[in-house]
């Protein structure tokens, strides 16, 4: 139970449902999700390790603004980590059969071509987070996982807003389409490249969305 609170805040704080600078309140929460104070309180305290949420001394608890500076550290960080990674995939891709994972790469293709065309961005989100986890999973390494799920909590929110603003969901199925095609051809260097690009956008879009919405934003 106190898992499925937490993926059910973080979600909700991800995707904006829960604003940046939002007061949250324990009983507020557990009566919208039908739960006791106790897993809230525990889901909370997680949060807060992410600083996803922070208490104000004498007035509660709220959503953590979005950082410009940790936006950036996550994303250099991330870009970092998935570089290696997807190297080691295109080298390992021909190493083993790969017939389960073509065709899970395949569908979620498909369901990311879906959710664009039905503007689902939450359920794109979801699905572009699998297509990364599934081809980090070929490099072998769960511990890489564990650490790029973790730090992806502040680079998410910005890339939700940031979808939801520019609506470029069907360029980034292209993008992964790219990937992907380097992957099973087994070229390090044009998926290292494709990751490049694909994770470059951010740095533009940041002071973009700034801009944009200034209330959401600290440092």
């Amino acid at each position: 139970m106190s898992d499925q609170v937490y993926g059910r805040i973080r979600e909700a704080i991800v995707s904006l449902e829960l604003e940046p600078g939002q007061m949250i309140y324990e009983n507020e929460l557990a009566a919208s999700l039908g739960v006791s104070r106790t897993p809230v309180r525990e889901a909370i305290r997680s949060l807060m390790n992410e600083e996803l949420l922070e208490v104000l001394p004498q007035r509660g608890t709220r959503v953590a603004y979005i950082s410009e500076r940790k936006v950036l550290e996550a994303q250099a960080v991330r870009l970092l980590l998935e570089l290696g990674a997807f190297r080691i995939a295109a080298r390992n891709w021909n190493a083993a059969d790969r017939a389960v994972t073509r065709a899970m790469l395949d569908r979620l293709l498909q369901d990311q071509r879906k959710a664009a065309d039905t503007g689902d961005i939450s359920g794109f989100m979801r699905l572009d987070e699998e297509f990364h986890r599934t081809i980090l999973g070929i490099a072998g390494n769960a511990t890489l996982l564990g650490v790029v799920y973790f730090m992806r909590g502040h680079l998410n929110r910005f890339r939700y807003l940031a979808i939801r603003e520019y609506r470029h969901m069907h360029r980034v199925v292209e993008e992964h389409e790219r990937l992907y095609e380097a992957i099973r051809e087994g070229d390090e260097e044009n998926a290292a490249r494709h990751l490049e690009a694909h994770l470059g956008s951010i740095k533009r879009e940041v002071p973009e969305l700034r801009r944009a919405y200034p209330d959401y934003f600290i440092d």
